[in-house]
């Protein structure tokens, strides 16, 4: 079983043009659709078209090939191409989109920020927390906690008040720091997090009681997942320096450079 991954596709009109993440997702519709609606797209990182549809599928791909190829007998080629996978992370977004419940109006929908109940807010400190309390039980909850008591929020899925409920949503978070609303809200059933830094991120008590980040040669990093109950991955090694494993892989490949 052989795995390929490139950014176009082998083949198409722009198979042999140069191009990184940000372009692949581009012309998905994904980076069209991640941004505010006061400002134009906003790349996620190389996370949509890198990662998650390029190695991932890369990776998913390998292993069905692998299964497959025990009833089979015969192995393929497992072609990945980053437009493809960032199109498809799109499916749900597209399916919304045909039942006319997606809006192409950026910062406009229920998971992009147009909801005054699924965004980031500023606190009284500059920090920022997180809310995503869309089903009816969390919304009365997030009301509560958040001291609101306003008629017009009782019509939570009216989108045409979402701008105006927003804005009132975002003038109350900023009457408190961040970590005066984690006291309020965090491990509740608001759906609520702060939004943490990397330099915060590995000192979080979640974070620290299940070693989503370790510590190895002195660099911290993210704990390989996912994690298996029988066979539990560990880090062997670290980072390498550029080049470091140059000579290990060429004899490895029987390749003699000398």
């Amino acid at each position: 079983v052989y795995g390929r991954m490139t950014g176009w596709g082998q083949a198409g009109p722009l198979s042999h043009a140069a191009g990184h993440d940000i372009n692949y997702i581009a012309l998905t519709g994904a980076l069209h659709a991640i941004g505010n609606v006061d400002q134009g797209p906003v790349p996620p990182l190389n996370l949509v078209g890198d990662f998650g549809g390029g190695a991932m599928y890369l990776a998913f791909g390998l292993m069905c090939g692998l299964h497959e190829v025990q009833s089979s007998g015969q192995g393929q080629v497992v072609d990945v191409a980053m437009t493809d996978g960032a199109a498809h992370l799109m499916a749900m977004m597209y399916s919304l989109k045909h039942n006319q419940m997606w809006s192409e109006f950026r910062g406009s929908n229920l998971l992009d920020g147009g909801a005054h109940f699924y965004g980031t807010f500023e606190c009284a400190d500059g920090e920022w927390v997180a809310i995503g309390s869309i089903e009816p039980q969390f919304y009365a909850l997030l009301l509560e906690k958040a001291g609101v008591d306003d008629d017009r929020f009782k019509q939570q899925m009216d989108a045409t008040n979402w701008p105006a409920l927003k804005n009132a949503l975002a003038q109350i978070f900023r009457s408190k720091t961040r970590d005066q609303w984690c006291t309020l809200m965090e491990g509740s059933d608001v759906c609520f997090a702060p939004v943490l830094s990397m330099t915060e991120a590995p000192g979080h008590p979640h974070n620290m009681a299940r070693q989503t980040f370790v510590e190895y040669d002195g660099v911290v990093q993210p704990a390989p997942a996912p994690r298996f109950s029988r066979t539990e991955p560990e880090l062997s090694r670290s980072p390498p320096a550029p080049g470091e494993h140059t000579a290990e892989i060429l004899k490895d490949w029987e390749i003699d450079l000398s």
